[in-house]
C-alpha cells in the first residue's frame, strides 16, 4: 500500500507544479491618460528637450547655493529617513520571495519519566512501568504549492511597495534640493529688502534733518517736522522686523542642511541671479517617466492590482506538502528512523462573506489608487502650465516694476529740489518718498518670484530625473563617477 502511494504523491506534485504557470486576478495595465499635445503657457513648438534633463548644479549656479545643496544632501534627516524606508520595503520585498521555497526547520526534545513512553511510540518493553529516556531529532518541511498565484501577487505587491518607496527616496531628492533653493532665494529677497529698508529709513533721516534745521530757522512748522518724524520711524520699524525673518529664514534652512540653527552665507545678490527667459518644458507624455511622484503613484495602482489577485486566489484551496524525518531513541535501546510525507488541502465552504467582502474592499482600494493616479497626473500638468505662465508674465511684471521704481527715484530727486527752491510744498517730497519705499519692495518681491517660480518649475517637471544616486551629489561626484 505505501509503495503505491509514493507515485501517486509523485504524480499530484508534478501535476501541481504545472497549473502554477498561470496567477488568479487581473494583470496589471497602466491606467489611461491623455496628455495634452503641450503644455498651456508654454512659447514655442513642443521638444524632446527640458529643464529637467539638466543637473541640479547646471540649473542654480550660484556656488554658494551649490555648496548648501551639497551640504544638505548629505545631511538632511528627512533624506535620511527615506533611505531607511527603502531599506525596510527591499527587506520586507526580500522576506516575501521566501514563500517560493519551503520553510524547513528542525526539532529537539529529550525527555525521561515514568511509563508511557514507550507504549506512545508502539514498543512494547515489557515488564512493570519503569523510568525510561527519550531522545527524538527531526528535520520538518512545509511548502505551500502556489497553483493560484497568491504567492507571485504577494511579491508583486510586496515589489511595488519597494519600488514606491524608491520613487519616494528620489522624490525627497528633488524636493529638498528645490526647498534649499526655495529658501535661499527667499533669504536673499529679505536682505535686498534689508537693503532697501535701510536706505529709505536713511533717506526719511535726511528728511527730517532738513525739516528740522528749517523748523529751527522758523521756515518749516511743527506738522512739517512731524510728519517727517512719522515718516522716519515707519521705515525704520521695518528694519528689526525684516532682521528676524532673515534670522528665521536662515534656521529654516540650517534644519534642511541637517545642523543647529546659525547664519548662513550669501552669495550672488538678488538681482544679479541670473534667470533664464525662454524655458523649454518638454513633452508633456514625458512627465509621467520623469516626476517620481507620479512613478510612486503607479506604484500604488500595481500594488493594490496585485492584492486584488491576492484576495481572489482566498476563494480557491491552499493545498501544501509536509513532511519531517528523523530519528527516535527510547529506552536508549537505539534509533528507530522515522519520516512522513502528507499533501494538505484547505479551502473555504462558508465565511458568512469575508472573503467576498475582503475581495470587494481590494478592488474598491485599488479604484481609489487609481483615480489618485489619474488625478496626480492632471494636477501635474496643471502645475507646469502655471509656473510656466507665471514665469512668462513675471518677466514684463518685473520691467514695468523697475520703470515704475525708476520714475519714483526720479520724482524725490525733483520733489527735493523743488522743495528747496520754494516751489513745491513738504507733502510732496514726503509723498514721492513714500511711494518709493513700497515700489523698491515691489520689486524686489517679483525678482525673488521669478526665482522661486524657476525652482518651482525645476521641481514639477521632475528636474534630475536622470540621475544617477551619486551624481546627486554634485559635480564632483559626477567627475568622479566611472
Amino acid at each position: 500500500m505505501r509503495a503505491k502511494a509514493t507515485p501517486w504523491l509523485l504524480t499530484f506534485i508534478a501535476g501541481a507544479a504545472l497549473v502554477t504557470g498561470c496567477a488568479v486576478g487581473p494583470n496589471y495595465v497602466r491606467p489611461t491618460t491623455t496628455p495634452p499635445e503641450r503644455f498651456r503657457g508654454q512659447v514655442g513648438a513642443a521638444e524632446a528637450v527640458s529643464l529637467a534633463d539638466l543637473p541640479w548644479w547646471q540649473v542654480f549656479q550660484d556656488p554658494v547655493l551649490q555648496g548648501l545643496l551639497q551640504e544638505a544632501l548629505a545631511n538632511n534627516y528627512d533624506l535620511r529617513l527615506a533611505v531607511a524606508r527603502v531599506e525596510q520595503a527591499r527587506a520586507l520585498a526580500a522576506a516575501a520571495r521566501g514563500a517560493f521555497f519551503p520553510a524547513i526547520g528542525y526539532q529537539g526534545q529529550i525527555q525521561r519519566s515514568r511509563g508511557g513512553i514507550s507504549s506512545a511510540l508502539g514498543l512494547d518493553p515489557g515488564g512493570s512501568p519503569q523510568a525510561e529516556s527519550l531522545f527524538v531529532g527531526l528535520f520538518n518541511a512545509v511548502w505551500e504549492l502556489d497553483i493560484w498565484g497568491r504567492i507571485r501577487r504577494l511579491n508583486e505587491a510586496a515589489r511595488a511597495q519597494f519600488l514606491g518607496t524608491e520613487e519616494a527616496r528620489r522624490g525627497v531628492l528633488l524636493s529638498l534640493t528645490s526647498s534649499v533653493a526655495q529658501a535661499y532665494f527667499e533669504l536673499l529677497e529679505l536682505e535686498a529688502k534689508l537693503g532697501i529698508a535701510k536706505l529709505n529709513t536713511a533717506s526719511f533721516q535726511g528728511t527730517y534733518n532738513l525739516f528740522q534745521r528749517r523748523l529751527t530757522e522758523g521756515v518749516a512748522s511743527t506738522l512739517q517736522t512731524s510728519r517727517a518724524e512719522g515718516a522716519l520711524e515707519s521705515a525704520a520699524a521695518t528694519i528689526p522686523e525684516l532682521e528676524t525673518q532673515i534670522e528665521a529664514k536662515e534656521n529654516e534652512l540650517s534644519t534642511l542642511l541637517g545642523r543647529n540653527p546659525g547664519p548662513i552665507s550669501r552669495g550672488t545678490a538678488l538681482f544679479e541671479q541670473p534667470v533664464v527667459p525662454v524655458i523649454p518644458p518638454g513633452l508633456p507624455s514625458a512627465l509621467l517617466e520623469r516626476r517620481p511622484d507620479l512613478r510612486q503613484a503607479e506604484q500604488q495602482v500595481v500594488e493594490a492590482n496585485a492584492l486584488v489577485g491576492v484576495a481572489e486566489a482566498d476563494f480557491f484551496p491552499q493545498i501544501k506538502l509536509t513532511g519531517f524525518a528523523g530519528g527516535v531513541n527510547p529506552a536508549l535501546s537505539g534509533f528507530s528512523n522515522v519520516w512522513s510525507v502528507a499533501a494538505g488541502l484547505t479551502g473555504p465552504i462558508f465565511t458568512g462573506g469575508r472573503i467576498l467582502e475582503k475581495y470587494r474592499a481590494h478592488v474598491a482600494t485599488w479604484e481609489q489608487a487609481k483615480f489618485q493616479y489619474e488625478q496626480a497626473v492632471i494636477t501635474a500638468f496643471q502645475e507646469v502650465s502655471s509656473a510656466l505662465t507665471a514665469l512668462e508674465k513675471l518677466v514684463s511684471v518685473e520691467a514695468a516694476q523697475a520703470r515704475a521704481v525708476k520714475a519714483l527715484e526720479a520724482a524725490v530727486r525733483i520733489a527735493n529740489e523743488r522743495y528747496l527752491g520754494g516751489l513745491a510744498s513738504y507733502y510732496e517730497v514726503l509723498e514721492a518718498q513714500q511711494q518709493l519705499f513700497p515700489a523698491q519692495t515691489k520689486l524686489a518681491e517679483v525678482r525673488a518670484n521669478r526665482l522661486l517660480t524657476y525652482v518651482r518649475l525645476y521641481k514639477v517637471l521632475g528636474g534630475g530625473w536622470n540621475l544617477t544616486d551619486a551624481q546627486w551629489s554634485g559635480p564632483q561626484a559626477k567627475r568622479q563617477e566611472p
